[in-house]
């Protein structure tokens, strides 16, 4: 398999490629899956409307702005100057608050989050990239009858279901119903892609999308700006089904789980395999920022899960939930770094970046929560258990703690307390600071859950502090070393499987993508009739859907008709053959009586100069007439790999078959045969 190619949202297209999905090309139906009801007034349907709202204003305001800066640099007038200065700082206000107002609408993460009555932290889900609705039936039935000659209005069909499937891709449910609805029309505009994009003139349409964080809207002709922004909605939808699991069992933990490694594979995806993003969402930065914000989610996950695993009272369970902790606040703190960076830090919500640093500190008080549970709760080690638990608890701290050897301080129950104690303050602190950056953030104090999750984890350590907490300390509690980060489940980035969705060509009437596609160009069908001579016809047929003349016998009947080495047959005695088999094929040819046979050819550009024949063998009397164009119909390999749809390979499967009738065998290549 190649590797995956870029596509390039902000510049010319690259060229067609096949990838290893199930693209299926028969005359089945198309997709029976349809979006939720856009009118269902559910809370997420809600946000998604005032999202749209919200949207349409921003595309007024920057509208307004570009029209009142143009005038600006283009008067002279000292008094409309001062008039269209005062309506610039209008508009920069509208938008200002519009921008805020979206903030706010991106920082509803209650809303996506499950209704259980168990207490979790909250997950950051993302909101759905909106787009407006595209008009395809006059482009497209256009291009049909420009390019393929064939009559626009008897495609309408197959436009309107394309339509149909587009407009269904804007509201799916959140669900993998949804998923598979994305992936499908993601996977569909592979045809379109190959049926009416050519590589070197624009289809004359324009795709407009918004931008989920800031709600500027961007439009390109690019195709790969359409499939860029499905893909950022497949990963936002993934965030959500995240988000709504119940984590407080282990089934809505390992589906949490699933779903936020699969988003992150899809902006990976989106980040490695698209360039020049329009839209700051999508921008390399922003992805970047999104990757690891998914993969600290699903740590978080991890360390919920282990929660429920471990054993109450053994001391390296304890010790192990410790350096799971502190592993969540490691990748956290590198999520809130990615999010503070210049060219991130001023399109991310606040409460997002305010959401990243509180649950660093949170997670970083955690661990020193459970390493002081470890010390002061579980009985001190016997003879048998000291030696492993002395091997886990040298690699637990990044420096070793100041006092006792090793083994004393593990056998030792007034040692393991003062260690204890040392941790708990430091445990204490960090719950207070988390509380103190969770009160800086107006949207986050709204938030009910997040309190209660960060008030219950501060009153549980100060009640432990107080219980292990002696009136007869003299000494000075230290300064407890920090925990070493480990986890016991790495997170993976999972890229999209997009051969799990079967696609059907929406327009395989319009004959094989090998030889029918946008990149293709021939000359109008010529219709020619055969007779059959004493040695047949005297074509030499190869491959099939569409079958090709592979070479024409000087003098014989098909040179006599007009027939060309590289002529492809699209119809025998008035029948379609475009999608025909070899075999088929000759079968039409055979049944022709003495009145002969009526047979229609197309030629490709650039294929009409005479093949050479190959002599490989000196003496050879007979060449061997082989065309160097492969032309049977494209089997596209199931595959599992992430490129799928970014690399379309133009291989395909040569035909075996190998007849021939009234010649000599060594006058026909090995996979022609002669009629």
């Amino acid at each position: 398999m190649m590797p995956p190619e870029e596509e390039n949202l902000g510049g010319p297209r690259k060229g067609d490629r096949t990838g290893g999905l199930v693209l299926l090309p028969g005359p089945k139906s198309g997709s029976a899956r349809k979006g939720c009801d856009p009118f269902a007034q559910t809370q997420r349907s809600k946000l998604q409307h005032r999202r749209a709202r919200i949207n349409q204003q921003i595309n007024k305001e920057m509208r307004m702005r570009a029209g009142a800066e143009n005038l600006f640099r283009a008067t002279s007038n000292h008094k409309v100057k001062e008039t269209v200065a005062l309506e610039l700082s209008y508009v920069n206000s509208n938008l200002q608050l519009l921008k805020e107002e979206l903030e706010e609408l991106n920082s509803s993460v209650d809303i996506y989050q499950n209704d259980s009555e168990s207490i979790s932290v909250p997950m950051i889900p993302l909101g759905l990239k909106e787009t407006k609705e595209l008009d395809l039936l006059v482009p497209l039935k256009d291009f049909i009858s420009e390019h393929y000659g064939e009559e626009g209005v008897l495609f309408e069909k197959e436009i309107k279901e394309f339509m149909e499937l587009r407009q269904a891709m804007r509201t799916p449910s959140r669900n993998e119903a949804g998923l598979e609805l994305l992936m499908e029309y993601y996977n569909q505009l592979h045809f379109l892609d190959s049926r009416f994009f050519p590589p070197t003139k624009p289809l004359g349409v324009f795709f407009h999308w918004y931008d989920s964080l800031t709600g500027v809207p961007s439009h390109q002709r690019a195709l790969a700006f359409e499939k860029g922004s499905v893909l950022f909605n497949l990963g936002a939808l993934l965030t959500q089904i995240g988000a709504r699991q119940a984590r407080a069992a282990l089934p809505g933990l390992n589906q949490a789980i699933d779903a936020f490694q699969r988003a992150a594979g899809a902006f990976n995806y989106l980040k490695e395999n698209f360039s020049n993003a329009p839209s700051l969402d999508m921008s390399a930065p922003s992805l970047d920022m999104l990757v690891r914000l998914m993969v600290a989610q699903v740590q978080e996950c991890v360390f919920e899960k282990m929660t429920l695993l471990r054993a109450q009272n053994d001391f390296l369970a304890r010790l192990q939930l410790a350096q799971e902790a502190a592993k969540v606040e490691d990748v956290y703190s590198l999520v809130h770094q990615t999010m503070t960076q210049p060219h991130v830090k001023d399109y991310v919500p606040f409460s997002w970046t305010t959401m990243v640093h509180v649950k660093s500190e949170h997670f970083k008080a955690l661990s020193h929560y459970f390493a002081a549970i470890a010390l002061c709760d579980c009985p001190v080690a016997s003879e048998s258990e000291l030696p492993e638990q002395e091997k886990a608890f040298m690699q637990f701290h990044l420096t070793m703690p100041e006092g006792p050897s090793l083994r004393v301080l593990l056998q030792d129950p007034e040692e393991r307390r003062k260690l204890g104690k040392a941790h708990l303050k430091k445990a204490i602190m960090k719950h207070e600071e988390a509380m103190r950056i969770h009160g800086l953030c107006k949207i986050l104090r709204k938030m009910d859950i997040l309190q209660e999750v960060l008030s219950f984890a501060h009153k549980r350590s100060l009640s432990k502090y107080s219980e292990i907490d002696h009136e007869e300390d003299f000494f000075e509690t230290g300064d407890a070393p920090d925990i070493h980060p480990k986890t016991h489940q790495k997170p993976e980035i999972k890229p999209p499987n997009f051969s799990q969705v079967k696609v059907t060509d929406l327009f395989h009437r319009l004959g094989p993508l090998s030889v029918f596609s946008a990149k293709n160009k021939w000359y109008p069908a010529r219709r020619v009739h055969l007779m059959r001579g004493e040695n047949g016809f005297g074509f030499t047929l190869r491959g099939d859907s569409p079958v090709l003349i592979a070479g024409v016998i000087p003098g014989g009947c098909a040179a006599a008709a007009g027939l060309k080495e590289g002529d492809y047959i699209v119809s025998v005695s008035g029948r379609d053959c475009r999608w025909a088999k070899h075999a088929e094929v000759v079968q039409l040819l055979k049944s022709c009586g003495a009145d002969g046979v009526d047979v229609a050819v197309i030629t490709l550009h650039g294929s009409e100069a005479p093949r050479a024949v190959d002599k490989k063998a000196a003496g050879m009397s007979s060449g061997m007439l082989k065309s160097n164009k492969e032309n049977s119909r494209k089997s596209l390999m199931n595959s599992k790999s992430p490129s799928t749809l970014l690399v379309w390979s133009k291989k395909s499967k040569r035909s075996k078959k190998s007849t021939y009738s009234g010649v000599p065998f060594t006058a026909v290549g090995d996979n022609e045969a002669m009629y």
